[in-house]
């Protein structure tokens, strides 16, 4: 195997570790969310090449378009830095895909809020739920 492959098959595993975590601060992310009283609607919604939606929940009558960011303590970054000007246009458009598919805008809007999750070496994970970020 030459350095090119290892380097390869080293990044795999990256991404199905990244993958994997991202899949576990979603689920702790729906689970707080249901638990603050909201409907998930649907998980890891893809619109084509244009993106995807981590959950799509409702909130009374308010739609909510959720980003859900998971990182490690020893991270650099911080979960709730994420939210980027561009990030939230991109979130804004499929917000706008999501209700030409699914039958208009409800009665309370959209909101697009972010929940943060941090994963410390020892304890509980930390679940952080910020409404209407962009």
């Amino acid at each position: 195997m030459d350095a090119r492959q290892n380097t390869q098959v080293h990044g795999e595993r990256g991404g199905q570790a990244r993958g994997a975590l991202g899949r576990y601060g979603e689920t702790l992310a729906a689970r707080r969310l249901t638990q603050s009283g909201m409907t998930v609607l649907a998980r890891n919604w893809r619109c084509g090449r244009t993106g995807e939606i981590d959950i799509v929940a409702r909130d009374g009558d308010a739609l909510v378009v959720c980003e859900v960011k998971t990182r490690r303590a020893d991270s650099f970054q911080h979960p709730m830095a994420a939210i980027t000007p561009a990030k939230a246009s991109r979130l804004r458009g499929l917000a706008e895909r999501w209700l030409q598919e699914h039958g208009g805008a409800p009665p309370g809007g959209v909101r697009i809020d972010l929940v943060g999750v941090l994963l410390p070496r020892r304890g509980a994970p930390v679940v952080e739920h910020v409404r209407g970020v962009a």
